[in-house]
């Protein structure tokens, strides 16, 4: 900082001392009961506007070894810029320090944030693209070797490929609606059971072609909710439990009622969930030992259901036993207790 400039930044305290000084004198001038000379109003204002001015030059250059510190650091453009902080030499100094800190920490978290975000989309996108790609390939093969086969098995194997694009362009869409589904949902009051055989009504031909049973119980209530992310949430679900429940398995779709909550109950009795895994499965990204081993999986569909589901108010939690069966059961919460669970 050049001396001119601290003079500007100090011309406030300088206009205050010349009101005083100037206050001072005219009062011992005017007073009748002091006498004191011209002369010595005179002296004592220029002593005092000395020592005042050394006060300003000794302040000047004790804060000035801060301030070219602080514009080194500047000049710097490091990336820890923060560590190189000149050391405070007042305490209104330490509160800036301490202030740039605290910015520079949060501004960090924040990038660091933006950083994984990014990362974990193009981990996403990739993954995303080499299953969309499977049954497009799939689809080349069946148009050419369409020779061998009647024209409905070709009909009936392309809409099983375009079936799965279509299921893996939803997954996306919704992913990157997620940030911004506050614009985009209808709370109103669904009829469970209508809602679920619409459903198991789209996965009609996996049902058929792995001979899953499918056993419906005491869906007869409504719940409240979207219709449009509750069905893509109880829809991913399903297709999780069609995905890893084998050859004749069993479906169960049931429904619960308590007095603060409703519950829907989804069982399969596929190949189940290792226990180290049962924790994370919510995580974005996370396949586990099951979507690793024979399954193509993005670890994305559980991920958006709990997601989609706590922005709705609900909730999803999840039991398994490893080789035997899995549950996953998506809480509704009762009218009364709706806000609440909603702003947890």
């Amino acid at each position: 900082m050049k001396i001119i400039e601290y003079i500007r930044h100090k011309k406030h305290l300088i206009i205050f001392y010349i009101i005083l000084m100037s206050f001072i004198s005219l009062i011992i001038y005017l007073n009748p009961s002091i006498k004191v000379s011209v002369s010595n109003i005179i002296y004592v204002n220029s002593v005092s506007f000395v020592f005042f001015c050394i006060h300003l030059f000794v302040e000047y250059f004790y804060f000035k070894t801060y301030y070219l510190g602080i514009k080194d650091t500047i000049e710097k453009r490091q990336e820890d810029i923060i560590n190189f902080l000149p050391e405070a030499k007042n305490y209104e100094q330490n509160l800036y320090n301490t202030l740039l800190r605290k910015l520079y920490e949060e501004q960090s978290l924040k990038i660091e944030n933006l950083y994984d975000e990014k990362r974990e989309n193009a981990e996403f996108i990739t993954s995303w693209v080499h299953e969309v790609k499977t049954p497009i390939a799939v689809s080349r093969l069946i148009i050419e070797n369409s020779m061998t086969k009647s024209k409905d098995e070709i009909l009936d194997s392309l809409e099983d490929e375009i079936d799965k694009i279509d299921s893996y362009v939803e997954q996306a869409l919704y992913y990157s609606r997620i940030d911004s589904f506050s614009k985009d949902y209808f709370i109103n009051e669904l009829d469970l059971d209508k809602l679920i055989k619409e459903i198991i009504k789209k996965h009609a031909k996996n049902f058929i072609n792995k001979k899953i049973g499918i056993e419906l119980d005491n869906l007869n209530f409504n719940i409240i909710s979207d219709k449009k992310w509750i069905v893509f949430i109880i829809d991913q679900i399903i297709s999780n439990a069609l995905k890893y429940t084998d050859i004749q398995g069993k479906i169960k779709i049931s429904g619960i009622q308590d007095s603060t909550e409703k519950k829907l109950i989804i069982e399969d009795t596929g190949i189940g969930i290792k226990p180290e895994d049962i924790d994370r499965v919510f995580q974005k990204g996370f396949t586990g030992h099951t979507g690793r081993q024979d399954y193509k999986s993005t670890g994305m569909g559980l991920y958006l259901a709990k997601m989609l589901s706590l922005k709705l108010g609900h909730d999803i939690s999840i039991q398994s036993r490893y080789g035997e069966y899995t549950r996953v059961t998506i809480h509704f919460p009762k009218l009364t207790n709706y806000f609440n669970v909603a702003n947890q």
